[in-house]
């Protein structure tokens, strides 16, 4: 469980290791493309709780976007 946001990139990188849209990530968390859109694009911050719910519904792993 992270206790930071994660990085556009992380969750750019997490997204696309799960094959989703943007406009697929975002339903899942119940959230529009545009929330999505601005995570990515480091506008926003996704919260760590709601970037671990999306790594758990995907199969995803917070390694797909982690820095070497």
């Amino acid at each position: 469980m992270q206790t930071i946001s994660p990085t556009p990139m992380q969750i750019r990188d997490a997204r696309r290791a799960a094959g989703m849209t943007q406009a697929e990530a975002a339903q899942v968390v119940s959230k529009t493309q545009t929330s999505w859109r601005r995570w990515e694009g480091g506008i926003h911050r996704m919260s760590p709780a709601l970037f671990d719910y999306f790594l758990i519904e995907t199969g995803s792993s917070a390694s797909a976007g982690a820095q070497p």
